[in-house]
Formats: C-alpha cells, structure tokens, sequence
C-alpha cells in the first residue's frame, strides 16, 4: 500500500511537472544546435573590470559583488536579524531505527516583532559513532511523509537509514514550514516576520524563504553537541536544489552543498536557454523570486550574472551537483557547464579540479573532484543513487 501511495504521489507530481511544461506559448528547446549565442559574465572580473587574480580580492571584492548581484536581481535580500531564537525537543527516541539512530524531533522558534515562526526539525544521530558527526540536512520540498520520524514511511528522497549506517546524522525540515509552495499563500511563514520584504522589488520570496530556514537549522545545529556543526551538508532537489545552492552561497557555515536536479536559476546556466527559462519559471513560479527578477523574461542577454558564478561563491567548499538523463528540462549539459566556468574560483585557493572536459557519460560519478557531478539514469527525481554519490562525496571532502 505504501509502495502504491508514493506511485501515485510521484505520478501527481510528474503530472503537475508536464502540465507546467506545457505552458501556453511555451516551447522549450531541446536541441543543442538551437542553443542561442551568448556570453556569460565573467566570474574572474569586477564589475569595474578589474581582472581578479588572488582569493583575498576574490573574498573581500568580487565574491560580496556577486552574492549582492543575486540579491538585487534574482533570489532576493536575506534578512540577517530577529529577536528572539529558541530550540525545543518536542520528542525524542534513544533507540529510533531499531537501536542503531537517535530521533529528535526539534522546534526551532524566530520571533521578530512579537510574531512567531516555528521550523519543526526532524534529527537522526547514529549512536555507533563517537564525537560529534557531520550531518546532511535535506530542504523538503516533497510531502512530509518522505521524512516520516516514525520510519513507517521510508522513502529513498530521504534514505535516512543509508545515511545513518555510513556514519552520518541526517535532518529534515519542510518547506510549507518557511514558505508555503503556493502563488497565495508563500506570504504565511518567515515573510510574516519580514513584511517589508514583500513590497521590496529585491524582496526575497520562497526560495530565499527556504534557504533561510536552513541557516536557522545551522543555528540549531551548533547548539547540538550530537553533531558537527562545522560540517553540515546542505541538500536539495529541485526547487529545493535551487534553495540549497542559495543556502550554500549565502551562509558560509555550510560545509558542503548538494544540488540534485536544480536546473534554471539552480545550477544549469540561463544563458543557454535550453529546457526551462527564465521566462518560464516566473510565470510559472511567480512566487519563487525577488520582482526585479523579472525584467530577465525573455531577455537572458541582460542578466549581469549566471549561476555559474553563484557556484563559485561556495569556493573553496565541495559542491555537488547532479543531473537525470530524462530530465532535459534542468539542462544537464547547461549544468555541467556552469561547474566548468567556476573552477578558476577553486584555482585562486591552488584546488585543482578534476572535472573531464566534457560532461561524463550516464551514471558515471566524479567524486574526487572539489566539484562533483553526476548525471543519472532516469527521470527527475531525488534517489538512493544520488544520496550514495553524496555520501562517497563527503566522505572524500568533509568527513575526513
């Protein structure tokens, strides 16, 4: 029955993703040769020109240009302030997954104003490992059975016992928690704290909402002596991988960022113009993006920036980001292209990519890589395949 459930959940979403493809008017280009002429900006030069040719004035000049250009046009300002921050365990299970994970399920409360917002956090620790562990920490963008506390529901978007058995804690937390997927009612969570954002054309919006909650997870996190707050893996998929990608950028506690499936305005470049566009997902998702965002419908040429360079504002961290083979609407080529156009970034900090010069065949992972990727066998979706790679990948770069 459960199998059945998820079948169909998963048949609902592939249903709503093809309807939103074929938007009217819309026709997305599947065809490389199709692929307009266009320049990216370039990630190496301020916006004066100035060639940047060290990583101290990559950090103290081009790297805040570029996050304030993805605020100012795309994901929207991040609020740094509130007033009050407060943690809560509102369960607890010493012998959750049959003895071998710690369950904690914790509220994380922001007040600002006197209004309160409530993130519910859900928090397996494995009890074989001594110390404090490195932790992946999922942006759920999916239903909330897929993080299930209870495990009755187990789910491979959310592998929370793999992760368990190779020496990691894994968290949770839903988007509806900080912004609600919805055109109406995205304005119910963290935008209730923050009104002014709403009115701003630079305003954040669900997206930066998401990413937002996740940075509070890491304020969590590092009052939990359970778990390595220095080493904690920001995860998501899709729209979820755009904001986990956000996240990574914006908050440099991350450790590591795992973007599955993100493609435009995630990993893949919007210059390309190839599946989803720009156009598309702000007419689409008009909740998603800061307002000034759309002044690039229809018009990539304008945009002074692309995603490859806000993949490079996670440099020197790891970055791991993947594609399906099914799944031309995120643009695997486009996205493998943005990791190549961000290596110069690594190469400021004397990290040597290992990236091939062409994008790998079909489920051939490259982990070794500061940068890794991989494009999947299947359809668009978050699997245990993709969370094995990130485990290989962590265990490479951060666990270690």
């Amino acid at each position: 029955m459960q199998h059945l459930k998820f079948f169909i959940l998963s048949s609902l979403f592939l249903l709503a993703l093809i309807k939103g493809q074929a938007q009217p008017g819309f026709v997305a280009n599947y065809d490389e040769s199709k692929v307009p002429p266009y320049t990216l900006p370039d990630v190496l030069k301020t916006t004066t020109n100035v060639a940047v040719k060290s990583k101290e004035t990559w950090e103290n000049v081009r790297r805040p240009e570029i996050i304030k250009l993805f605020e100012e046009n795309v994901y929207g300002q991040m609020p740094k302030t509130y007033d009050r921050l407060t943690y809560s365990i509102k369960h607890e299970n010493a012998s959750a997954m049959a003895g071998k994970a710690i369950l904690k399920e914790v509220v994380i409360e922001v007040v600002r104003n006197n209004k309160p917002l409530k993130i519910n956090l859900v928090l397996f620790v494995p009890t074989k490992q001594k110390g404090p562990v490195p932790v992946f920490l999922l942006i759920n963008n999916r239903g909330k059975d897929n993080t299930d506390p209870t495990r009755a529901k187990k789910s491979d978007f959310w592998p929370a016992e793999m992760v368990i058995d190779s020496g990691y804690a894994i968290a949770a937390f839903h988007v509806s928690d900080l912004a609600p997927d919805d055109t109406a009612n995205y304005v119910n969570g963290v935008l209730q704290l923050y009104p002014e954002q709403l009115t701003a054309n630079n305003g954040m919006k669900a997206i930066g909402a998401w990413a937002w909650g996740a940075s509070r997870a890491l304020d969590y996190f590092e009052k939990d002596a359970a778990v390595d707050a220095k080493k904690v893996i920001v995860v998501g998929h899709s729209r979820g991988g755009k904001a986990s990608l956000w996240a990574a950028a914006e908050d440099q506690r991350f450790a590591m960022c795992a973007t599955n499936c993100s493609g435009n305005t995630g990993a893949a470049l919007s210059h390309r113009r190839f599946g989803e566009t720009i156009s598309r997902i702000n007419t689409v998702f008009p909740h998603w993006f800061a307002t000034n965002y759309k002044k690039f419908n229809n018009n990539e040429d304008a945009l002074p920036l692309d995603q490859h360079m806000l993949i490079a504002t996670v440099a020197p961290r790891p970055l791991y980001a993947t594609n399906a083979s099914k799944d031309l609407w995120a643009d695997p080529t486009g996205t493998f292209l943005s990791l190549k156009q961000a290596e110069k970034v690594n190469a400021l900090y004397g990290i040597k990519s290992s990236l091939p010069a062409n994008p790998p065949t079909i489920n051939q992972p490259v982990v070794s890589s500061q940068m890794g990727y991989h494009n999947r066998d299947g359809e668009h979706n978050l699997t245990a395949y993709d969370w094995s790679n990130f485990i290989k990948f962590a265990n490479t770069h951060v666990k270690k």
